[in-house]
Parts: C-alpha cells; structure tokens; sequence
C-alpha cells in the first residue's frame, strides 16, 4: 500500500540544512498495521509528513513515496487534495488542538465530506454513526456539541471517527495517545484493534511506546536520527532484537523493571545534531558496543525473515 524507497528529508536552517531524514526504506503491507517508534528527533513526523507532502516549503525531498503505485511525490495538488482524507486519513498527536474550537462537532463531521453527494441530513446521519462506532454515546445529540464540551480521550475518538468517515485505504495515527493518561491510552488502542476488524485498509502508527506497539501492530520500524536501525515482526522486536538501539529502547521499558526502582533506566548521552550527524553508525557515540568499525555506514542486514537491522555486530 505505502512502499518508501531511499527517502532523504533536509530542512534549510540558520546553522546549515538539518538532514532529518537519510535513506530511510519502508513498505506497510494492506491491511496490516506499521508501527514507527524513536526517541523525540528521531524523525517520525518528519518521515509522515514527508508521505503525506505535508512539510514545510524549506523541506528538500528526495527519494521515492509510492502509494498504491502512484509517485506522492511527483504528484500535483489537486491530485494530492483529492487523496488526502479520502484514500489517505491522518489522526494528529494533539486531539485538544485537531479540532476548530468555534465550530460544533456536527458541524465539522459534515464539511469534511464535502466529496460526497449526499444530503446534509445524510451526512449528518453518517456522522452519527460513526461517532457510536467509535463509542460516543448519545452521538446524534452530542453533533451539535463543541470540542471544549467533550473529554481529551472522547475529542481524540472524534478525530478518528472524522478520519475514518472517508472509508480510507491508509490510515496515519502520528502518536494519537501521547495527549492522554494511561485509561484513555488504553481505551484508545483497544478501539483501533477493534476498528482493524471492519476497517479494511492498512494503520501507519506513529509512538516512543514500545508497548503500545506491542498491542497494535504487525510489524516495527525503529527510528533513530533520522536513520532506519532494524525493521522485523514486532514478535522479533520483542523477543529478539539485535540492534543495540532496539535493546536499549526495550530496556528503557518500565513494564520490564522488576520490583520497585528509585531509579529508571535511560539511554546515554544524547540524541546527535543533525546538521552534522556523525559519520559511520549513527547511533555509535551513544552505544556500548561500538568499536572502530562503526566508524563506516554499517549496511542492513537480513538477520531473519522480513527482520532487518543496521549495524556492523549482527553482521556475518
């Protein structure tokens, strides 16, 4: 459904162009759920935003985005509107900022079918129902509500209800939890699995939540200065991870902390700066295991089946 090849993101800065993104190769398969995780800076958003032509006009791309084999990249904007929201739906990471706080609920849910030759009774009418769905209650009442009316968790359920009113083939989740405390996080993540059984297209989902990751998703693409570090199944990335960025990000796992601890585990030194990101393995200055050798690009090496990992020590 989405297959990104050799993807480079550069933005023009005061201090030179930071390289977001470098080469970075992807494939989310239709009908199954892609999970991207990373520290903050690691190039998350930026690898979206680049799927979705969503960037900033000092953003230079290079590399290819197919979607459903057509170039996103080469496409013009009419054709690009025409995608978005309607083969291509976005959750954003703020529900408390995604929606426009002056217009009703209904309001919005009506406009952004604008495509559809319905009238406004009827798409009022889908509204509502897709407003249960997601497990709004009392929903044809609350259309004619206000954002500030409704809860953090039941503003982000509206924002998918909104994204999935287009029946999309792709649907980007950009860290649709990060806003919430644990029981709506749960909530949230147990209503997409619950979405997956009737919703028919494929999830890009965005986190720093390995565990989250666990629950939802097929398979995994670890992030790390803009750098792909191992892709696999994410029972691979569970049970055996093999770069030492996987393993220090599952370390970093307070579910994995046995017994009580005043202190909690975190990765060493700092994310680098990427207007001169190091040379060889990016991840080197902060890892344990490095060594001379990683002072060359370390090539991707196929360590299993559909499991990928970047790194010199995994190597044959």
């Amino acid at each position: 459904m989405l297959d990104v090849r050799d993807l480079s993101v550069s933005f023009a800065s005061a201090a030179g162009r930071v390289q977001a993104l470098r080469h970075v190769d992807l494939a989310v398969v239709r009908g199954a759920i892609m999970g991207i995780v990373g520290e903050s800076g690691s190039g998350k958003s930026t690898l979206i935003g680049a799927a979705t032509r969503l960037l900033p006009e000092n953003a230079d791309i290079s590399g290819a985005v197919q979607f459903d084999g057509e170039d996103l990249l080469a496409l013009k904007s009419a054709a690009l509107r025409a995608l978005r929201g309607r083969r291509i739906a976005m959750v954003f990471q703020d529900p408390m900022t995604a929606l426009n706080p002056v217009l009703s609920i209904g309001q919005q849910m009506t406009d952004i079918q604008y495509r559809d030759r319905l009238s406004a009774t009827d798409k009022r009418d889908r509204a509502a129902a897709m407003l249960s769905r997601v497990g709004i209650p009392d929903a044809a009442a609350r259309l004619s509500r206000h954002p500030h009316e409704f809860s953090g968790g039941m503003r982000q359920r509206i924002a998918i209800a909104m994204a999935l009113l287009g029946n999309p083939d792709l649907l980007i989740a950009d860290e649709p939890t990060t806003a919430l405390d644990v029981t709506m996080e749960a909530q949230i993540i147990h209503l997409l699995r619950l979405l997956r059984k009737d919703f028919h297209g494929s999830i890009l989902f965005v986190s720093h939540n390995l565990g989250l990751i666990a629950e939802l998703c097929d398979d995994v693409t670890i992030l790390y200065a803009g750098e792909v570090m191992e892709q696999a199944p994410v029972r691979n990335i569970l049970l055996q991870p093999r770069h030492p960025y996987t393993r220090a990000l599952l370390d970093c796992d307070p579910a994995r902390i046995p017994g009580m601890a005043r202190i909690l585990p975190t990765i060493g030194g700092e994310v680098p700066n990427l207007v001169s990101p190091p040379p060889g393995c990016v991840f080197a200055p902060r890892c344990q295991m490095a060594s001379d050798i990683c002072l060359t690009p370390p090539p991707a090496h196929r360590v299993g089946l559909g499991h990928v990992a970047r790194c010199h020590k995994v190597g044959p």
